[in-house]
């Protein structure tokens, strides 16, 4: 079974589970709901065929398709790459593992910035020439 949130609390609203050389939370396989049926939060149902259901009404058109998913992931701009680089080897095992793992949230995807970030070390672009509005100096 997952390893339980170790949580630690900022305040009376916030909470964090604490991941740290030692110890990382974790959670139970991901299990795909059989086809024809849903799974909101906890709870799961099937889906009804009749459009006098009482509550929400969600209509779903499965011959239209907008648009195919790759994968789930996250921003990691360098500010938090090299927060993670200061972190003893066993921490940063367990902060990759708990994004990457099949045990943890299981990101496949990462978004790197080019050029610039909201969150820089130090500020940089792929451009830094002043007042190179037409980008000569790319």
């Amino acid at each position: 079974g997952a390893r339980p949130c170790s949580p630690k609390y900022f305040g009376r609203d916030a909470m964090v589970c604490v991941c740290n050389a030692t110890y990382c939370d974790t959670l139970d396989p991901v299990v795909l709901p059989a086809p024809g049926t849903y799974r909101l939060e906890c709870s799961e149902g099937s889906f009804q065929r009749s459009l006098r259901a009482p509550g929400l009404l969600l209509m779903l058109n499965v011959s239209t398709l907008y648009q195919n998913t790759k994968g789930f992931g996250g921003f990691l701009p360098d500010a938090a790459a090299l927060n993670i680089l200061g972190l003893s080897q066993p921490a940063q095992d367990n902060v990759l593992c708990s994004y990457f793992s099949e045990s943890r949230i299981e990101y496949n995807l990462i978004w790197l910035p080019v050029a610039c970030s909201d969150f820089p070390v130090s500020p940089y672009s792929y451009d830094d020439v002043p007042h190179d509005y037409d980008l000569k100096y790319l």
